[in-house]
């Protein structure tokens, strides 16, 4: 082993590649997860440089780790699945997620469902989650001042959408001003 280890692994990368990425392919439904698994299983190499056989030794022992890395995969999509699964059933099971009926949803509701899906997030960050200017403004990545100015221009939107409804509902003023 007299090469030095970055012309090695590129001597071994270079004649091992297409074998390695044909053999994973044959064996995983989608090329995205395939390309991921031969390149795991080259940073395995580059990390393990030393340990490598000699020869056509090195392209077999390359075998030998992508097929663990491709069960390790394989696994790893087995546990995401399962755990998607279980969370679809919970969230299916959840009465906070079931969208009511479109008869049963309050006329404010409609009103509020209308406005686009920027308007929607900003009040509900305030109303639901009661974050204030700079929380959010940290968790858009934006300045508290241009937080300011969106949720008031959304609260503009959100009152003019309830007046054009006829909503004279006693709190609409106050959603406007402080709590939306």
């Amino acid at each position: 082993m007299g090469a030095d280890p970055r012309s090695r692994f590129v001597e071994i990368y270079e004649s091992a590649y297409e074998p390695i990425l044909g053999y994973v392919l044959r064996r995983c439904p989608h090329p995205e997860d395939a390309a991921d698994v031969v390149a795991e299983t080259f940073t395995i190499a580059w990390r393990r440089i030393e340990e490598l056989p000699e020869g056509d030794e090195a392209r077999l022992w390359l075998y030998g780790v992508a097929r663990r890395v491709l069960a390790n995969h394989r696994r790893g999509e087995r546990r995401h699945e399962q755990r998607t699964a279980a969370l679809r059933e919970r969230l299916a099971a959840s009465p906070v997620l079931a969208r009511p009926p479109e008869d049963e949803l309050s006329q404010m509701g409609r009103v509020f469902r209308d406005l686009p899906d920027d308007d929607r997030e900003l009040l509900c960050l305030v109303a639901w989650e009661k974050l204030d200017h700079g929380q959010i403004a940290r968790m858009l990545g934006v300045s508290r001042n241009a937080v300011r100015i969106r949720l008031y221009r959304a609260r503009k939107r959100f009152a003019r959408g309830l007046a054009k409804a006829g909503i004279d509902h006693p709190h609409a003023v106050a959603l406007e001003g402080s709590l939306l």
